[in-house]
């Protein structure tokens, strides 16, 4: 696996489109000094900066300062569409000592305005699908419902001769 990175980023260095032997050999100087310090143990990676849903750990890490809101509602994918329509980088642990269990999403301190802004959009969202209007099946067991509370017609057909 590491041998494949390696490989696709040397590719990546020399892949341009016109190649000079300057170019050619800051590349190979560059790979050469990275194989010594992977052979030394002291590979260089950089820090990914994580963006949107992460774990607390990678959100404390980005030294920015937490803080924390409670969720209660069941339906927390609707809050992950708004947060990454709003580009907020936030983590969400499951509180599972109580029932029903409670979520708290943890964001970064400066991130307030953006998640104030998100949580209106959420909080919308949350009210029009409790007002949204009864299914196609729900209206069809209803109107089955009706029909069989509806008085029947007897039928008495007598043949006179």
């Amino acid at each position: 696996m590491q041998e494949e990175v390696q490989n696709k980023t040397v590719t990546l260095a020399i892949n341009t489109s016109k190649l000079t032997v300057k170019e050619l050999k800051q590349a190979l100087e560059k790979f050469l000094a990275y194989q010594r310090n992977y052979k030394n143990g002291k590979a260089q990676t950089k820090d990914v900066v994580h963006r949107g849903k992460q774990t607390v750990k990678q959100l404390a890490a980005q030294n920015q300062g937490l803080t924390n809101i409670e969720i209660t509602d069941k339906n927390i994918k609707t809050f992950d569409r708004v947060a990454r329509k709003y580009g907020v980088d936030y983590a969400v642990k499951k509180d599972r000592s109580v029932d029903p269990p409670k979520y708290l999403v943890f964001f970064k301190a400066k991130d307030t305005d953006t998640l104030t802004a998100a949580f209106k959009d959420y909080t919308k969202k949350s009210v029009k699908a409790k007002e949204r209007k009864d299914s196609v099946l729900d209206k069809l067991s209803k109107a089955k419902q009706t029909i069989k509370e509806l008085p029947t017609k007897v039928k008495h057909k007598e043949l006179e001769r």
